[in-house]
């Protein structure tokens, strides 16, 4: 179904792309940066935000739950109100398109003695919010929202929290992190065991404000272990660039010929990094230059070139984790390689701002790619440099990774392709158009 109100923008192919991709800011590092700057003592200074709406909808609820959040010249500063002065807000807090800051600010909050009442837009209101709201229940939390656990939810923080050892049911850094803020202002040990690790954005960076945080590999799987109510110490954070984000121009880059881009300064967290170990599987023609650390956090520039030759894989399903919102994208590669790539495990991909997996079969299908997918898997049939027909009016459903995946699919289809909302890609990625257009991609704006 097309958004009615949305902002169609067509993809058409385009002359190589050439040039340097600045892309925006981490957003898991930005959201977090903000919680934890706010749940600090003193002024925490942030450069490298991405000013994205998922983003600045978190620093307006910190603001509302008391701490001080705001722009000073490149820099944004965070006055905190430290672990356990959360105040409760006076409005509800409306959390807009973002699955991570809605569950991040549950759990920050929930073993606080007040109430808080989310929601979001109509996408975020149709995703679970179970998966963090019963094992916050466990600190004593309790969560009151529509049918099927969605928003908008009032969660009625625990006055008198306990500590709290939680295996997570499914891989989902949201959830483990959700359990580890609310563990800060829990007195003893809190304990996450996650079968199998997600990105670990949360541990580093409680570990860097101060927090007292063990991880180790036990016969239950990856054990995290909080000491709760620590006294956290305010931290100057230069984020990263987004390693999703910058997915974008590198798998354009890969399928439009003559292409070759430089994306600088990207975070490889190896629990993000999966996209582009999986690419290089594939063939691509892609490198790391000037490896180093940023802020406690792998970061490389990487240079991404037309790459003819790639070829379907079998993506391991253990690394789902690591690159679960690129798998999209991923598909796009895929329809423009030889072969069949296979990608399984996937299960979460259906519950994300839309069900990605039927949006990405649906879409492509419509461009002429033949696809077939399951509960928890798709696999996309590969017709090779140049070989997509394209000319598909593609449903995005609110969701911006499968609008901007769809415009790069225009980029190197026979015929232009179509999403009938661009405007969710503000959510993480607002400089996107005009980034890929400097790199010599074309869009048009068409009427709704």
């Amino acid at each position: 179904m097309s958004h009615a109100s949305g902002h169609p923008l067509t993809a058409t192919a385009s002359g190589p792309l050439t040039g340097a991709a600045h892309v925006p800011g981490d957003k898991s590092i930005s959201h977090r940066s903000l919680i934890l700057g706010a749940m600090a003592v003193g002024e925490t200074r942030i450069t490298g935000l991405l000013e994205g709406q998922d983003v600045l909808d978190t620093g307006a609820a910190m603001r509302a739950f008391g701490a001080s959040v705001e722009k000073a010249g490149e820099e944004w500063v965070v006055r905190g109100v430290g672990v356990g002065g959360l105040m409760e807000p006076e409005d509800v807090i409306d959390c807009g398109n973002s699955g991570t800051g809605v569950r991040l600010l549950m759990g920050a909050a929930a073993t606080h003695g007040f109430s808080v009442t989310y929601t979001g837009d109509a996408s975020l209101r149709k995703r679970p919010m179970a998966r963090v709201t019963e094992p916050l229940s466990l600190f004593g939390a309790a969560a009151y929202g529509r049918s099927g656990g969605r928003l908008p939810m009032t969660v009625v923080g625990a006055g008198d929290p306990v500590p709290v050892r939680y295996a997570t049911p499914v891989a989902s850094a949201q959830v483990k992190s959700a359990v580890l803020l609310a563990g800060l202002n829990a007195p003893g040990e809190t304990v996450v065991i996650e079968r199998e690790a997600t990105r670990d954005h949360s541990e580093r960076m409680l570990r860097g404000f101060g927090a007292e945080i063990d991880v180790r590999r036990t016969a239950e799987g990856h054990e995290i272990t909080l000491v709760g109510r620590p006294e956290l110490s305010p931290q100057t954070i230069a984020v990263p660039r987004d390693p999703s984000s910058a997915a974008f121009p590198v798998c354009a880059a890969l399928i439009v010929p003559g292409s070759d881009v430089l994306v600088p300064n990207i975070g490889l967290n190896p629990t993000r990094a999966g996209l582009f170990e999986t690419l290089r599987e594939m063939g691509a023609d892609l490198t790391y230059e000037n490896p180093r650390e940023e802020g406690g956090e792998p970061a490389a520039d990487l240079r991404a070139r037309f790459s003819p030759d790639m070829h379907g894989i079998e993506v391991p399903p253990d690394r789902a984790a690591s690159m679960i919102d690129e798998y999209p994208i991923l598909s796009v590669v895929a329809a423009n390689a030889a072969g069949t790539t296979v990608m399984r495990g996937v299960a979460e991909l259906r519950v994300k701002e839309c069900d990605r997996i039927d949006a990405m079969v649906q879409g492509l299908r419509g461009c002429g790619v033949a696809v077939r997918d399951g509960p928890d898997w798709w696999e996309v049939d590969g017709r090779g440099p140049g070989g997509v027909p394209g000319g598909a009016m593609v449903a995005v459903h609110l969701d911006h990774r499968i609008a901007m995946s769809f415009l790069v699919a225009g980029m190197a289809a026979r015929e232009a392709v179509t999403v009938d909302d661009a405007g969710p890609i503000a959510t993480s990625f607002p400089i996107f158009r005009a980034l890929m257009e400097r790199l010599g991609a074309a869009f048009e704006e068409r009427g709704s």
